[in-house]
């Protein structure tokens, strides 16, 4: 039985539904990585090292999570990381060709990882860090979307790149 999942991804900024999503895979294995993801082509608003500082704290009461960072291929870090499954979130049937997609992918590459679809809670499904973003450069009240401390630091870093 496997007992580590990675939880890949851009995580910019982490949202309700992204620890949503940890804490249901959490409740399937023992182990849950989260890793971020280096990836420049999506332009962050935040650097590899405020995401992973941002998950950690939210992520800080939840045993048996731990939060990292990745570049290259997620099946060679899973490999690397002794996880047999990667944890996918979709939210609505537009995420899932694209999941899907990439799944099939990653099994190509590597026959011997394994990738879930989990969906969050219903109240989280319609969330995305793009939305959150724009919303937060508009002035929108993030707190249902994302941790305080989050709201926070994107209103604080978008404030300064204007």
């Amino acid at each position: 039985m496997c007992q580590v999942a990675l939880y890949p991804g851009t995580f910019d900024p982490v949202t309700n539904g992204h620890i949503d999503l940890i804490s249901r895979a959490h409740e399937i294995f023992h182990d849950v990585i989260v890793a971020v993801a280096h990836n420049p082509h999506k332009k962050p608003v935040f650097s590899v090292a405020e995401r992973v500082a941002m998950l950690k704290k939210a992520t800080s009461g939840m045993d048996g999570v731990s939060v990292t960072h990745f570049d290259g291929l997620v099946v060679d870090f899973a490999h690397k990381m002794k996880a047999k499954v990667l944890v996918r979130g979709v939210r609505m049937l537009s995420d899932f060709e694209y999941e899907f997609q990439m799944a099939l992918t990653n099994r190509k590459l590597s026959s011997d990882i394994e990738t879930i679809f989990l969906m969050p809670h219903e109240s989280y499904s319609y969330l995305s860090a793009r939305l959150i973003k724009e919303g937060a450069v508009l002035g929108a009240d993030l707190s249902s979307f994302v941790p305080d401390f989050v709201a926070r630091a994107l209103r604080n870093k978008l404030r300064r790149r204007r």
